[in-house]
């Protein structure tokens, strides 16, 4: 059923934004790149920021649905009692606490793995969640530094910003991708006087499609640095709001959860405070989330 789901979300967005991107493209009015004439680069640079952007946009309007209906959050009603209602208000102290005019969702989903997240298109449409796991496991104080990170990001508007960052690189890869196919292509195009490609359709879209993982992991690079930045800013943003000791605490506990030699703990999460498996070398290039013991320290440092 949870397959199913996913299923059905990705080919929902991927719908969307392609008619979404079609209707813009023909509002605007946009040529095709590719003419009798060569490449149009003004075009190209209209329809791979279209391309680029619109996705992003869209993922980003619909995460706070999409997050609720795949991981099976369920929203917590602020007068529920019990445990439930003190995650509410913590919360909700957090989020006054950081500025935030409309205070988020909370809910809790199922999952045993120790997790967090924050989502939602803009600070006044958001949602915290937390796994069922996180709060087995952790006590009050950790699941307070755990909640003041999240609601950093949100204060910090991470989720938006990473959307431009990530729809920006989207444009270039496709930009760059499709020059440098439309280049190869010139250098195979025979010598006839009507100027024939030397590929035909199939082989140019095979080698745009070629040119895009290249530049895809290239951007992911910039994206990945940016995302462990907006980290470092979040652990920040977490230990004034809850207190310094109680974000190092919780990122202590994270750390000493995964070198426990659980099964579960080895599952893949999709968090903010996820910690990625990635460790030294040059993959550390494509790690969005820095090593908890480097997070540690560097809140450590700034407390003595």
């Amino acid at each position: 059923m949870a397959f199913m789901k996913r299923i059905l979300l990705f080919a929902a967005v991927n719908i969307a934004i392609v008619v979404t991107v079609s209707l813009v493209l023909n509002l605007l009015g946009v040529q095709p790149y590719l003419t009798e004439r060569g490449l149009n680069i003004g075009s190209l640079a209209v329809f791979c920021l279209i391309w680029g952007m619109v996705g992003s946009f869209i993922s980003l309007l619909i995460s706070k649905k999409i997050a609720i209906w795949s991981m099976g959050v369920e929203i917590i009603d602020p007068y529920a009692g019990g445990r439930a209602a003190e995650l509410v208000q913590m919360v909700h102290r957090l989020a006054k606490g950081a500025g935030l005019s409309k205070m988020p969702d909370v809910g809790i989903y199922p999952g045993v793995e120790i997790n967090a997240f924050a989502t939602g298109p803009s600070k006044n449409n958001s949602l915290v969640a937390v796994s069922q796991g996180l709060l087995n496991r952790m006590d009050r104080d950790e699941v307070e530094g755990v909640l003041a990170h999240e609601v950093a990001h949100i204060a910090n508007g991470d989720m938006v910003t990473m959307t431009l960052i990530q729809g920006v690189v989207n444009a270039f890869v496709m930009f760059f991708a499709r020059i440098a196919a439309y280049g190869v292509s010139q250098l195979l195009r025979g010598d006839d006087e009507e100027g024939a490609s030397g590929m035909g359709y199939f082989a140019h879209m095979m080698t745009v499609f070629a040119f895009e993982i290249l530049f895809g992991i290239l951007g992911s690079i910039i994206v990945a640095w940016f995302s462990r930045y907006r980290e470092f800013r979040a652990d920040s943003g977490g230990a004034t709001l809850a207190g310094r000791n109680k974000m190092i605490r919780a990122l202590q506990r994270l750390k000493a959860n995964t070198e426990l030699p659980d099964e579960d703990q080895r599952a893949p999460a999709m968090a903010a405070l996820k910690i990625s498996s990635r460790k030294g070398g040059w993959l550390h290039l494509f790690a969005t989330h820095p090593p908890l013991e480097v997070r540690i320290a560097r809140l450590q440092q700034y407390a003595s």
